[in-house]
């Protein structure tokens, strides 16, 4: 049987840790993307622990998602050692500080653009490739913020994001592969607490319910 291959990006912490961990765990081989290796390293250490018969594994690629040689490498990477995708995951994205609209901080607005928007737009042509030998399918997550107040570099950016999946989802309606987007229940992760500190964290859905709920829909 074809191991079954996964890759997460933004796999370190929050969500897209908790479907790397859960995968795993399902047999798949996970290939978890990161800049942070701290967060990928302590993912690995809790798959060892939780080890079950039958299940998957991890390879570990620490490296940011908007750098385009190192995303291109790693596909190539991907198809000399299994020659397809099964699942993209794509939960990598820059959570800019709030802020109004005419105080944006463009070291922060120029990192929107390059994490949430142009790096999406650049590994959609590096990705497709490989789902459709695998007829695979990928995954993002909305969140529509667009137009709330202090969300600018964030709402506008992540929408964009969306928009893009949008598109590539229409134009592969019929051929593959097949694009989902799902709006994750709220959860206590760090880019939540960013945006709302001293919430009640108490009703939050927990990363590993919500990975769960996701994983059974695909």
């Amino acid at each position: 049987m074809t191991e079954r291959t996964a890759l997460i990006t933004g796999a370190s912490r929050g969500l897209g840790a908790a479907m790397a961990e859960q995968l795993a765990q399902r047999g798949w081989h996970v290939v978890a993307v990161a800049r942070t290796v701290g967060g990928l390293e302590e993912l690995d250490d809790r798959v060892k622990t939780l080890k079950l018969p039958g299940a998957g594994g991890l390879t570990l690629a620490p490296m940011d998602v908007t750098n385009d040689d190192a995303m291109r490498h790693l596909c190539l990477s991907i198809h000399q050692r299994w020659g397809q995708l099964n699942l993209w995951i794509h939960a990598a994205i820059h959570a800019a500080p709030l802020a109004p609209a005419g105080s944006l901080d463009i070291k922060d607005w120029d990192k929107s653009i390059a994490t949430n928007v142009r790096a999406t737009g650049t590994l959609i042509p590096m990705v497709e490739p490989l789902l459709r030998a695998g007829d695979g399918q990928a995954l993002f997550f909305d969140d529509p913020r667009a137009g709330d107040k202090f969300f600018g570099a964030y709402g506008a950016t992540k929408a964009a994001q969306i928009a893009l999946a949008r598109s590539w989802a229409a134009e592969n309606a019929q051929i593959g592969p097949h694009v989902r987007i799902e709006t994750p229940a709220p959860m206590p992760t760090a880019t939540r607490a960013r945006f709302f500190p001293g919430e009640d964290r108490a009703p939050l859905i927990h990363p590993r319910e919500e990975a769960t709920r996701l994983i059974n829909l695909l």
